[in-house]
């Protein structure tokens, strides 16, 4: 990708967020999955956005660019990304995708630097029923057994397995994302566990989604897993200023296997309306 550069922004805690930045054009701030990085989630969209926008790709602590430190609480990932927002200096659109959605909505809440927000197929556990929280439970269990086996090519496999469908996960493989995600697994599991003791408020609670004045778009798949139509419809219903749509034919995984798409709804969403002459 052309006119690739990277930002940096350290924390209040010393850590430093690192993120690549490409194309010209308004900022775009994107979070990644629970799964992956900044690159590894967003790479098949950039071809379709970076000639109408800056999007700068930041890294969660301990992933991509960014430093590692022991505390990966919800609490400081949101704001690790209010540093990151504050430091571009202008108001700024913001995507989240999956789990990664959760810390976007929350920074949304609280920063007036935000002009719009899209999430792309928020999921959580925390609205799920006992039967999606038993099969989470036993796939974190599985993938914590492999990774102390050291086996992490095979460990992310069954966190990948409950998140995306068989074609998502043929298409993922295609692209080196298990193999690229892979080695993020112990960090990932630190951060569910310090998620499941996490005693704060978090995006979920209504209160939160309620303090966001920014215009929010929620994209979900059209053929995607009941929880993830669960938390979509969720925070439609407690934004006031949200609406809802659909990516034709995607599940879980629309930014690995529908980005054109994708990219094409979030152009037509951050594009500011012609004003009157």
């Amino acid at each position: 990708m052309s006119n690739q550069r990277t930002h940096h922004v350290t924390t209040t805690d010393g850590v430093t967020i690192g993120a690549t930045v490409h194309g010209q054009g308004p900022p775009l701030v994107f979070l990644h999955g629970m799964l992956g990085d900044g690159d590894t989630d967003w790479d098949p969209l950039l071809g379709h956005l970076a000639g109408r926008f800056t999007c700068h790709l930041p890294s969660q602590r301990g992933r991509g660019l960014s430093g590692a430190h022991p505390d990966l609480s919800y609490g400081r990932v949101v704001d690790d990304f209010l540093a990151y927002i504050d430091s571009i200096g202008e108001p700024t659109g913001l995507v989240g995708w999956s789990g990664g959605a959760w810390p976007v909505l929350g920074a949304a809440a609280q920063s007036d630097a935000v002009a719009a927000v899209a999430t792309i197929e928020p999921e959580s556990m925390g609205l799920a029923d006992e039967q999606e929280q038993a099969a989470f439970g036993d796939a974190v269990a599985r993938a914590g057994e492999l990774a102390t086996a050291g086996d992490l090519a095979a460990a992310i496999r069954p966190l990948v397995d409950f998140v995306f469908n068989d074609d998502e996960i043929a298409v993922a493989e295609d692209a080196g994302y298990l193999d690229a995600t892979a080695r993020y697994v112990p960090n990932l599991l630190n951060f569910i566990q310090q998620l499941l003791e996490y005693q704060g408020p978090t995006a979920e609670d209504p209160a939160v989604l309620g303090a966001i004045s920014a215009p929010v778009l929620v994209l979900r798949g059209s053929d995607t897993k009941p929880l993830a139509l669960t938390s979509a419809r969720h925070v439609a219903d407690h934004v006031p200023n949200a609406r809802l749509q659909d990516i034709p034919g995607a599940g879980h995984a629309a930014p690995l296997t529908h980005p054109e798409a994708l990219a094409e709804a979030l152009t037509e969403f951050f594009t500011p309306a012609p004003q009157p002459i």
